[in-house]
């Protein structure tokens, strides 16, 4: 019997050596869209970077390229799917042109906060929804949720806004669903690379922007000529980011390998809640004492009139099946989380 125990914990170990011989150390070559300089929008990722290694014993790596030295970010999908990179780090809605739905998966106007977001995306259909939508669309690419913020500043502007009339007319930079809300009241939106906002808001090319949190948009010099700071975030309450890893790649990776990328974007998710919410009060307490920012807050009517408009936006784009099939999904769930949130949370002030 002593034998025949010695035997099979012999086998075992030859065979678990033969299946890490069959791994082959992964290198993930991954280009971002966003400076890994940024906190809570870029850091997340360095975070990924540098803990991969550690966990996985030194069988995954990742090497960062900054915004446009290998890829820019707007060209990170095909890039990655066609295989010209094995990863790359970015955020769904950017992909919108291509696919409606892929707005969805990173935020929506009025949409969850980040603990139900993370909830539909991981419990609920979210997750299965987000891989389908790549899958059907044709790319050769894995989805892993990797890094998610909690709510945005609505925008920075030159001027106070008072009213809707004074909407009309602006040139203002806004992403995603957020921005077909704002041309549905007059405004003329357009999205530009974090790192030429600065330019465009002092030439005077556009008149006003909303980029991201007040810590990281302080990084970015806005308040020097924009000083009109507005809340709440009504299009972006929690924003995901992504981790695209080459399909092929995701294949022929082990088990444990891959379940190793999961568990640290995952671990990288309550990181990064945990980062954004810490950051952003110094932030706008330098804005307001030494910086001269006048922070405001959107009166009921305004964020009215904006939901008015996210139902007009909502419905359009329903008319492509995916978003409809994700939004209602959503939609859904949302219902039914209400029947836990109404009951549990304090009311806010």
């Amino acid at each position: 019997m002593k034998t025949n125990l010695k035997t099979l914990v012999a086998v075992s170990a030859l065979s678990m050596c033969a299946v890490a011989a069959q791994a082959k150390p992964v290198l993930l070559k991954t280009p971002i869209a966003f400076g890994s300089n940024l906190p809570a929008l870029g850091t997340p990722i360095a975070w990924v970077a540098d803990q991969l290694p550690l966990v996985s014993g030194g069988e995954v790596k990742m090497k960062l390229y900054e915004p446009g030295k290998l890829v820019a970010p707007l060209q990170i999908l095909d890039a990655v799917s066609s295989g010209k990179v094995n990863s790359g780090y970015s955020i769904a809605g950017y992909w919108a042109g291509k696919m409606p739905a892929s707005a969805i998966f990173s935020t929506i106007p009025f949409g969850p906060e980040a603990p139900e977001f993370a909830a539909w995306m991981y419990y609920g259909n979210g997750l299965k929804l987000y891989q389908k939508m790549y899958d059907d669309a044709g790319y050769n690419i894995h989805v892993e949720p990797c890094a998610l913020i909690s709510p945005e500043t609505s925008g920075w502007f030159k001027k106070p806004v008072n009213s809707l009339d004074d909407l009309k007319g602006l040139n203002m930079r806004f992403y995603g669903l957020g921005g077909e809300v704002l041309a549905k009241l007059g405004v003329s939106t357009s999205l530009i690379p974090g790192g030429e906002i600065f330019g465009a808001l002092e030439k005077g090319a556009i008149d006003a922007t909303e980029f991201s949190q007040p810590a990281i948009d302080q990084k970015l010099g806005f308040y020097k000529v924009a000083k009109y700071n507005y809340f709440p975030g009504w299009h972006q309450q929690a924003t995901f980011f992504e981790l695209l890893i080459n399909g092929d790649t995701w294949k022929s990776m082990s088990d444990q390998q891959r379940a190793v990328v999961s568990t640290t974007c995952k671990a990288s998710v309550t990181n990064s809640v945990a980062e954004s919410e810490y950051i952003q009060f110094e932030a706008i307490r330098a804005n307001e004492e030494e910086r001269g920012v006048i922070v405001k807050k959107w009166p009921k009517e305004m964020l009215d009139a904006f939901h008015k408009a996210w139902m007009e936006v909502a419905e359009e784009q329903k008319k492509d099946p995916t978003f409809a099939a994700v939004y209602d999904d959503l939609q859904t769930f949302r219902e039914n989380y209400k029947l836990w949130s109404n009951r549990a949370f304090l009311p806010r002030d």
